[in-house]
Order: C-alpha cells, then sequence, then structure tokens
C-alpha cells in the first residue's frame, strides 16, 4: 500500500499547471515565471487542458478525506469544487467555443498587467509584452476556429472588446516603456504592434461582416447548467427558484428605504430626489483629485475607528484610466498575494474626455457623482480590494491565499459589503445623499441577481433586462442596457449582492455564537485571517455550530 500524496504537495502541482494553462491568473496572482506567454486556446491545447484535469480530479480523490487535518479537509473540499468548477467550464459552459470576448479580454488583460505591474525593469516588462505579441496570431486563429454558432449579443460586445485591445496596442504600447533605450527592442515592439494590430483589424473585420448577419446561437446557460455553475463555482447550492425569492425580497426592502430616504431629501418623487443627488459631481478634470482626497479619508476614519485593522500597505496611484480600459468607469489593479517586490496598485476613474462638448462632459459625470463615487472608492480601495489584498498576502494556505481559488461571491461580496458596512459603522454620519448614492449601489447589484437569473434561466431578452434595470434600479436607459447586456457573458454576476448577504448572515451568526461580545473588528480580522474561500468554508472555519444555510 503506497502513503496517501500530502494535499500540500497536490496543491503545489495543481497550482503550477494552472499558472503554466493560465499564465495571465499566474500574473495577477503575483507569480511571474510565465510572464513571456500568452494563453493557448487550440482545440488541442484545450483537449490537453481537459484531460489533465481529469488526472488531477483522480489524484485528488485519492486522498483520504478523513485523515485530514480539519483545515485541510475543508481545503481540500475547495480544490475538488475547483477542478470540477475549470472542467465544467471546457466540456459544459464551453465560452471559448461561443464568445469572441473571451479571447479579447483574456489578451487585453494580459497585455495590460505587463504594463501596469512595475514588479521589473521596463525593459524586461517590454520583453515580455513582445513575445505575448508574437503568440497573438495563434490566439485570433484560435478564436476564428473554435467559435461555432455565437449568439449575436455575444458577436456585438466582443467586437467591442477587440477593438478596444486593438485601440490599446496602437496606442498605449508603444508609450508605456518610456525609459526603454533599447533601439532593437523598441524596433521590434513597434513592428509587433503593428502586425497585430493588423491581425486583429482583420479578424474585427470578419466578425462584423461575416460572422454578425449569421449569428443565432443562444446565450442562454439553462437553468440546470446555471445551478451547476453557481454549485461549483460559489459553493451556493441553492436552486434559482429560492434565489430569486431571496433577492426579490431585498430589493423590495432596499427599494423601500431608497424611497423613504429620497422623500426626507426632495419630499416628492425619489427618482427626481437621486437625479437631483447626481448633479453634485466633480467637475471636469476634477475627478482624480476628488477621489484622492477620497482616500485620505477613508484611510483616517479607518486608523482611527474599531473597524477592521490595518495591516501595513503597499503604494497606490489614483490614475486616469488608460485609453484601451475606458469602457470601464472605474478599476482597480492591486499586484497579487504572491508578489515578493514592490509594486504599486492602480486605481483608475475615467474622467470626461476634454474633446467632448459640455453636455456629453456633462452627462458622463452623472455617473461619478459624489454619493456613487464614495461608493466606488469604499468598493475598490479602503476597504474593498485594495486592503483585502493586503491581507491575502499574510495567509499561509496557498490555498486560500490564490486568486485562482478564490470565488467571486466572496471577493466582490466583501467588496460590495464594505459600501454598507463603512456607512453603519459611522463613516459620512448624517449625510444623507451619501446614504442615497450607498442604497442605489445596492439596488443595480439586486437587480443584476435578478435579471441574470431571469436571463439564463427563463426566457427573458436584453430587451426585458434593461427595463428591469431601468424601472427596478433607477438607472438610465444606456446604463441599464449596459447592465442587460453584461448579464448575457457573466451570466453570475448575481456574486455581488449573493456574496454581501451570505457575509452578513456570517457576521450576524458569528456574533451570536459570540453573544455579542466582540466588536465589529474583531469579527472582521478574523474573516480576513482565514482568506479567500466559499462562505460554505468560512463558515465552518468561523463558527464552533455551522450549519449549511449561507443565505437567509
Amino acid at each position: 500500500m503506497h502513503a496517501a500524496e500530502p494535499l500540500p504537495h497536490f496543491v503545489d502541482d495543481y497550482l503550477s499547471f494552472l499558472y503554466e494553462v493560465h499564465p495571465t491568473g499566474a500574473t495577477m496572482d503575483g507569480v511571474h515565471v510565465h510572464d513571456d506567454l500568452l494563453e493557448d486556446y487550440r482545440q488541442t491545447a484545450i483537449d490537453t487542458h481537459v484531460s489533465a484535469l481529469a488526472g488531477f480530479a483522480r489524484r485528488l480523490d485519492g486522498i483520504p478525506v478523513n485523515q485530514l487535518p480539519a483545515k485541510e479537509k475543508i481545503e481540500h473540499e475547495i480544490v475538488s469544487s475547483n477542478i470540477r468548477a475549470r472542467q465544467f467550464e471546457l466540456e459544459a459552459v464551453r465560452s471559448w467555443e461561443r464568445n469572441p470576448h473571451y479571447y479579447a479580454e483574456t489578451l487585453a488583460v494580459s497585455l495590460a498587467a505587463q504594463t501596469i505591474f512595475t514588479y521589473a525593469p521596463e525593459s524586461e516588462r517590454a520583453r515580455r509584452v513582445l513575445s505575448k505579441l508574437r503568440q497573438l496570431p495563434r490566439l485570433v486563429q484560435a478564436a476564428r476556429d473554435n467559435i461555432k454558432e455565437p449568439a449575436a449579443i455575444y458577436v456585438k460586445v466582443g467586437i467591442d472588446t477587440w477593438r478596444g485591445a486593438m485601440s490599446f496596442i496602437d496606442s498605449d504600447l508603444p508609450r508605456a516603456f518610456p525609459t526603454v533605450d533599447d533601439i532593437h527592442l523598441l524596433g521590434d515592439l513597434d513592428d509587433a504592434c503593428k502586425e497585430a494590430v493588423r491581425t486583429i483589424g482583420a479578424y474585427v473585420n470578419d466578425l462584423e461582416h461575416d460572422v454578425r448577419p449569421k449569428a443565432k446561437g443562444s446565450f442562454r446557460l439553462g437553468r440546470d447548467r446555471f445551478e451547476q455553475k453557481l454549485r461549483l463555482e460559489e459553493g451556493l447550492n441553492i436552486p434559482v427558484d429560492r434565489l430569486l425569492t431571496i433577492a426579490t425580497r431585498e430589493l423590495v426592502r432596499t427599494q423601500e428605504e431608497f424611497r423613504q430616504l429620497a422623500g426626507r431629501l426632495n419630499g416628492s418623487d425619489p427618482v427626481q430626489a437621486w437625479r437631483k443627488a447626481k448633479r453634485q459631481h466633480p467637475e471636469p478634470g476634477q475627478l482624480i483629485a476628488t477621489a484622492r482626497a477620497q482616500l485620505d479619508q477613508l484611510h483616517t476614519f479607518l486608523s482611527g475607528h474599531q473597524v477592521m485593522s490595518m495591516p501595513e500597505t503597499g503604494s497606490i496611484s489614483v490614475a486616469p484610466t488608460p485609453e484601451f480600459l475606458r469602457w470601464s468607469s472605474a478599476s482597480m489593479w492591486t499586484p497579487g498575494p504572491f508578489e515578493t517586490r514592490p509594486s504599486r496598485a492602480m486605481y483608475y476613474l475615467t474622467d470626461v474626455d476634454p474633446k467632448w462638448d459640455s453636455d456629453r462632459q456633462a452627462e458622463h459625470l452623472l455617473d461619478f457623482n459624489l454619493p456613487t463615487l464614495w461608493s466606488i472608492s469604499i468598493h475598490e480601495v479602503y476597504p474593498g480590494h485594495f486592503l483585502h489584498y493586503q491581507f491575502l498576502r499574510k495567509v499561509e494556505s496557498k490555498v486560500r491565499r490564490s486568486t485562482l481559488f478564490a470565488p467571486a461571491s466572496y471577493i466582490e461580496g466583501w467588496a460590495h459589503y464594505c459600501e454598507q458596512m463603512m456607512l453603519d459603522a459611522g463613516f459620512g454620519r448624517g449625510d444623507n445623499a451619501m446614504k442615497l448614492g450607498q442604497l442605489a449601489e445596492a439596488l443595480v447589484r439586486l437587480a443584476r441577481f435578478i435579471v441574470g437569473i431571469r436571463l439564463h434561466t427563463e426566457d427573458w431578452s436584453v430587451e426585458q433586462g434593461m427595463r428591469f434595470f431601468r424601472d427596478e434600479a433607477f438607472l438610465e436607459e444606456a446604463n441599464a442596457r449596459r447592465e442587460a447586456e453584461r448579464g448575457t457573458f457573466d451570466p453570475t454576476y448575481l456574486v455581488y449582492a449573493a456574496g454581501k448577504m451570505m457575509l452578513l448572515k456570517l457576521r450576524k451568526d458569528w456574533h451570536e455564537e459570540q453573544e455579542g461580545k466582540p466588536s465589529l473588528r474583531a469579527f472582521h480580522d478574523s474573516l480576513m485571517s482565514h482568506g479567500s474561500a466559499p462562505f460554505w468554508a468560512l463558515r465552518k472555519l468561523m463558527l464552533e455550530s455551522p450549519d449549511d444555510s449561507v443565505l437567509e
């Protein structure tokens, strides 16, 4: 009889495999051994990937769970679900066969990470970008070969994403490494950028004129695949009917709170009250300075109140969104939890384009009204994503430290939870407009919860989804449409609201076990010490008598 394989040894092997086949994921984790590689999505590579996952599943099943220490039993289940989720994505969901956006997003993130994260000298990162650009034709050809019967909305979104990547390569990459003085490297990089633009341009032209007119596929996962995706990726084993009941209940409750507060501000129509509050926004060109001032206030509040411990943090820069990312209004790029060298984090915000006329500038800044901007800064930086990553660096378990195991319901649930938690803890006390902004963001996340389910498990159209966001979350029609379209290719974007609710329930149950004695800070510090994990696992790690109820 052979001795059972130690789980930590298995995890090391499995993570090494994931880093090799997902080099962009490795970079985002702070591991740079594969930074010169671009993902290989050719059919032969996908077949090899599927076969390797099956081998890892067999190896993991051969480790006797009942002989493991308590924490390793939990991690065994986390890793098992991760393997099966990846198998399910490749074999059942098959995004690689359905969605051009899948390829363009990989390229954009892969290239952007090398320009944004300063983990190595510019010349070294420039060579890695050059290597990736030389592999781009392989990526585009894989997309051409693999995409079959896409949904029209997938082609539309894919065209937009590929154009964004092409703009980045054409405009931003040539200026991304200003200190590089190697004339041969710069020449090679320039040639590779031009060739990449031609390659992408030809593919976009084909998508526009050949693929799009014939696109008749469905974007829907269907009920079974939707529930399976939630169970494997998020550890959320609740039927969609029950999820809809919970989300609808929370939406009605939040709408009522929104209406009551809006009534106190305006005395009449809550929608008009919110529109009036949204007119409080930074002047054109002042968005970055406003956000910097917000971060200073948030940091000061966290340092002086018993909300959570403040770990030593890396540097963070607030900057205008690069051109290639301007489709994103706000984004947080934090060096990964395994990063060993100092590298600044970037908090990007998309200010107005000076070339826009005054009406378009004013319309754009409505989305950065001060009440909403506070929620964005809390979500992305303090104490949301950025601060969360600082805690992750101290977690010893690779399973609960790596972002490749982290469920989105915890990552996004924490950041969304912070928007409400900070106000409940006293930040901005008495500022009704700030509270209204927090509730408005909560309404959008709850609408995602409902629309995502109905798009993929019922027969809802994007148009019906748009109307729901417009009428129930009070979004303008253009934003409502973007949200509904996102639900087609990001079906489980319910993770924001679901994660927040699961976290609130965990906090409530933890305080009940502690008989209400420990502080909010004690709960948050305990939560952060366990790293990123599904909520069923966090309940086992943090509660003496956990049950299976992650949502109420």
